[in-house]
């Protein structure tokens, strides 16, 4: 599952990588309202986890106003505000669940869960095919001849991009900043991952 998680807290960011990734997830982290609307309107998200309390604008507005651009990504909201009224104005901006600081990571993952299988419908998203080379959305796996290859989440990433964008050639610059957002990695940390992605 491709998930991106808007959220301010680096600590609780990292919680969430910790937790997600052993489990099949693959999470994009956006730390600001503005560079997670650009996030979700550039990739092709399973869900969204949004804090509600971001720089620049609150997360309310977000919701809004990715719902006004006509994304239907599910959105969860993850929030310290737990009063009834909060509840109401989150699933009234365009919400599909509600889930209250402090939190348990198991109840999240299974919330996370159900909203996808809903959008879904329980259907599989189609496989999309470069030559050989097949990803699968719904499960995240990539196949090439008939053989699963087995990516670690960062080379997963650049070659979901990569796919989506085929056969348009993306420029370095452009797969940096969808990796990595404003945090630009050191120079030989793009080249690494792409070594890898060979090599598989």
């Amino acid at each position: 599952m491709y998930i991106l998680v808007i959220e301010d807290n680096p600590d609780l960011v990292a919680n969430l990588y910790d937790y997600l990734e052993p489990r099949g997830y693959v999470v994009d982290a956006a730390y600001d309202a503005k560079s997670g609307l650009r996030f979700a309107r550039e990739n092709n998200y399973d869900t969204i986890i949004l804090d509600l309390m971001l720089p620049g604008m609150d997360g309310l507005d977000v919701c809004n106003q990715l719902r006004d651009s006509g994304c239907d990504t599910p959105i969860l909201i993850l929030t310290a505000r737990d009063t009834l009224k909060d509840k109401l104005e989150g699933f009234s901006r365009g919400a599909d669940d509600y889930l209250v600081k402090p939190f348990a990571m198991q109840e999240l993952d299974v919330r996370l869960q159900a909203i996808v299988r809903r959008a879904r419908g329980d259907q599989s998203r189609e496989e999309i095919k470069v030559a050989d080379l097949v990803f699968a959305p719904a499960t995240l796996t990539v196949t090439r001849a008939d053989q699963t290859i087995t990516l670690p989440p960062i080379p997963l990433k650049i070659l979901m991009l990569l796919i989506r964008q085929s056969p348009r050639v993306v420029p370095r610059k452009e797969i940096e900043r969808r990796i990595w957002g404003d945090i630009r990695p050191d120079s030989d940390a793009l080249r690494t991952h792409i070594s890898v992605l060979r090599t598989a």
